[in-house]
């Protein structure tokens, strides 16, 4: 999480400074972009887990068969 706290950081200072660009060197764009696919991951899993699986109960009548 450290590099979406690097981010965070970097566009508050920017918006202080009423900057209108950022510039993210190369590795750091790659560890947030890690850290982001993970978050994404791990939320994705858990809301599949969270969800009960559906229950279908079929009743056959036959009558007088």
């Amino acid at each position: 999480m450290i590099q979406i706290k690097r981010f965070i950081d970097k566009v508050s200072y920017i918006e202080s400074k009423q900057g209108k660009d950022i510039v993210l060197p190369l590795s750091e764009a790659r560890g947030l972009r890690d850290e982001l696919a993970k978050l994404l991951v791990d939320h994705y899993y858990e809301s599949k887990q969270d969800k009960p699986e559906k229950v279908i109960n079929v009743e056959i009548v036959g009558g007088k068969f």
